[in-house]
């Protein structure tokens, strides 16, 4: 079992990060530029004569060793069947490294801007490209990576909100209601969906882990996969009221079935995955509270208006789940 550190960065000084660097034979220029990441962190670094490279410094104790392997792997047989993903660069036979006591990968640095969610065509193009990653997803399982499922996403991220006292105490008796009907309505859920498949994912596939070029879209940071729902890769293409998601359905559905037959039951799962996420996001952000980069980042957070909100959007979700199932429109 590893045990986080809870201010993990604290000694990765821009010298050491390049230090690392050299370290795998790779002259740096000096240049260096923070990318927006928070789980990890992750820089653009200029070397010498060549084109920049994209640096990963891995959070300690979120990952084994072999959890990241199985994440280089999955995103290298993408890219080996012609897939846009980008697998970290191979230096010495090897994709992750280690340096005073920080792991890391280095990738090719990929530009593109981000996709207009709100063009049919884009929705259909990205279809296309999560149809195809599912149906290599599709072929074998992770074996060292999580699966997202109501316990990871939902029982153990309200436990350590409770067992931490993350709640306002005059709230507290309304998030453990709200919560707990939430739950419910999850479990429902997923008992009419049945028993959908799981299939290797990206995972968080929001618009900020996608880039677009002239030549399509590409995603841009598989550092959350795992196993789960096809659909989870989907819902989050997907906003606005109920009419214009099925109409964002339908055209990611257009692009996507011609490489991966959905579960329609899974159209059950959409508000269900929606309420693990919001309810797992809190809890992101409380287990991460130690590390400075959190207060600086999300002020917000804790707050009580904070925790009001949140409580009112798991309301929202509860009525949300008990409408049924987002069905696709017909384009």
């Amino acid at each position: 079992m590893i045990t986080p550190n809870p201010t993990p960065y604290a000694d990765l000084s821009p010298d050491l990060v390049l230090t690392a660097i050299e370290s795998r034979g790779l002259p740096t220029d000096g240049r260096m530029l923070a990318l927006n990441s928070y789980e990890n962190r992750v820089y653009q670094i200029g070397i010498e004569d060549a084109q920049p490279l994209i640096a990963k410094f891995y959070r300690p104790g979120r990952w084994t060793d072999e959890a990241i392997l199985e994440e280089h792997g999955f995103t290298q047989t993408l890219a080996d069947h012609e897939i846009p993903a980008v697998p970290p660069s191979v230096i010495d036979g090897r994709t992750l490294h280690a340096y005073a006591g920080h792991r890391f990968s280095l990738t090719p640095r990929r530009g593109g801007r981000t996709p207009e969610l709100d063009d049919p065509s884009v929705l259909e193009w990205l279809g296309r490209l999560l149809g195809r990653i599912h149906a290599i997803g599709a072929l074998e399982p992770f074996a060292h990576r999580p699966t997202l499922n109501i316990d990871t996403f939902g029982e153990e991220p309200r436990a350590f909100l409770l067992e931490h006292d993350w709640i306002p105490k005059d709230l507290l008796p309304a998030y453990s209601s709200v919560v707990e009907q939430a739950l419910v309505g999850v479990r429902a859920c997923y008992a009419r969906a049945g028993s959908p498949a799981l299939i290797r994912l990206h995972g968080d596939c929001h618009r900020g882990n996608m880039l677009w070029t002239d030549a399509g879209p590409h995603f841009v940071d598989f550092d959350d996969a795992r196993m789960g729902p096809a659909i989870q890769d989907l819902w989050m293409l997907l906003s606005g009221d109920r009419e214009e998601m099925s109409g964002q359905l339908a055209d990611v559905l257009a692009g996507y079935e011609d490489f991966f037959e959905l579960d329609y039951r899974e159209l059950h799962l959409i508000e269900a995955l929606r309420t693990l996420r919001i309810i797992h996001y809190a809890a992101w952000l409380a287990r991460r509270w130690e590390d400075p980069a959190f207060p600086a980042a999300f002020p917000w957070f804790g707050a009580p208006r904070f925790w009001e909100d949140h409580i009112l959007q798991l309301r929202e979700q509860i009525a949300a789940m008990e409408e049924g199932p987002l069905w696709a429109s017909p384009p």
